[in-house]
């Protein structure tokens, strides 16, 4: 069992950065000690100068069994903001640049054809900028028609309508953003087609010191096990940085800790379906065939946010034959996560629900990211006997319960 564990974690395109992730951590570990009747303490957030990273230390205690785990968060939240520091016209631009490239190379019809909600997903800001664009017009055809009663004539009735159909877009768009998260994901959209691209030198340079990261970690030895969480597109990123750490230490699973990539809500095709991605491809062929490396894949049906069912090395039309190690892929139903009450509601908030895989449980599951970074089961176990690890973790609490 384990004893000690060390977890990187790679976060998505995401500008709340490092205090927002770790008030979710210590938030949800208090849910996480509720369900299963455990004791968790959570340090203070460590910032080393010379770094590009911050840890927190989590010391849990169950029956029977404690675990030390130091959670390393990668950062890169300042670049992420430099790109929602652009202007809204560059944002716009950009985002239909990329989904006009990705619509004209057959990409979207690769993706819409893997997972068709996910297509929906991408569609959807571009719908929501469309009615944007609808209500302002009409807008400014009644600021037009009401100009024109009081001073008829050109061109005041005209300029009348033009600067309120402006104003009206710019006030709707910004109104709407914290509901409808359109720029954001015209941000993000726009970023993706660069990294796929390689002509985000600031990001290559970031994944290759994460990578050195890594291969310290494994190098101090102080852990059972090191966890490399890519969450969102923080998946595709952990693939990246791991393959690169594995470039600069081939024998990094050999070192005593056991390496695993978890990747959850995970949205590989979304950079691997590019004609211009070999590379990336590339990376994931020399994963899937790695033996000195486990990685486990959770998928779930619910969120529309990453794919489900798919396979990241067949789906990208991979053949490995028997020389196939990685990943396994695991099916996870929310509806046995979250509570009956909640679950309907739950179900048609899709952001609360592509986040749940980096939150705490309601009900006791055979997927529990607080149990895979804090309980005492090797992640490889969990993954190939998640009957055995659920039927101890309830028994337990089961005990517990009946004591108290």
């Amino acid at each position: 069992m384990v004893t000690r564990r060390r977890v990187i974690y790679v976060p998505g395109y995401d500008p709340r950065g490092l205090a927002h992730y770790y008030r979710l951590f210590r938030t949800e570990a208090q849910q996480f000690c509720r369900l299963y009747g455990v004791n968790a303490t959570v340090s203070k957030i460590e910032r080393p100068d010379n770094r590009r990273s911050a840890h927190w230390t989590i010391k849990t205690a169950g029956d029977r069994w404690a675990v030390d785990t130091i959670y390393e968060f990668l950062r890169w939240e300042d670049i992420v903001q430099s790109d929602f520091a652009r202007p809204m016209w560059w944002k716009v631009l950009h985002a239909f640049k990329s989904i006009g490239i990705i619509l004209a190379d057959g990409t979207l019809a690769k993706i819409v054809r893997a997972h068709w909600r996910f297509g929906g997903f991408i569609a959807y800001p571009f719908l929501c900028f469309l009615l944007y664009i609808l209500a302002a017009c009409a807008l400014g055809m009644a600021a037009f028609s009401l100009t024109a009663l009081v001073a008829p004539g050109f061109p005041l009735p005209a300029l009348a309508g033009i600067v309120v159909a402006a104003a009206a877009f710019v006030l709707i768009a910004r109104s709407a953003e914290p509901y409808t998260y359109v720029l954001y994901m015209f941000v993000d959209t726009a970023a993706t087609h660069e990294f796929v691209c390689r002509c985000r030198p600031d990001w290559e340079e970031r994944l290759q010191l994460f990578a050195t990261y890594v291969v310290e970690a494994a190098n101090k030895n102080d852990a059972d096990e090191i966890v490399i969480v890519g969450h969102s597109s923080g998946s595709f990123l952990a693939v990246e940085v791991l393959d690169r750490a594995l470039a600069l230490d081939p024998n990094l699973g050999l070192h005593g800790p056991r390496v695993v990539l978890l990747t959850v809500g995970a949205n590989l095709p979304i950079v691997g379906f590019h004609p211009r991605a070999q590379w990336f491809r590339d990376r994931l062929r020399r994963l899937g065939a790695e033996a000195t490396v486990d990685w486990i894949d959770y998928q779930s049906r619910k969120d529309i946010m990453s794919f489900y069912p798919f396979d990241p090395i067949a789906g990208h039309g991979i053949d490995l034959g028997s020389r196939r190690t990685n990943p396994h892929v695991v099916p996870v139903r929310f509806r046995d996560i979250i509570s009956p009450e909640w679950y309907r509601r739950f179900r048609w908030r899709f952001f609360r629900v592509h986040f749940q895989f980096i939150m705490a449980n309601e009900r006791p599951a055979h997927y529990d990211y607080f149990m895979i970074v804090c309980g005492p089961f090797y992640l490889r176990y969990r993954a190939e006997r998640p009957n055995e690890v659920v039927a101890a973790v309830t028994k337990t609490r089961a005990l517990q319960a009946a004591a108290e």
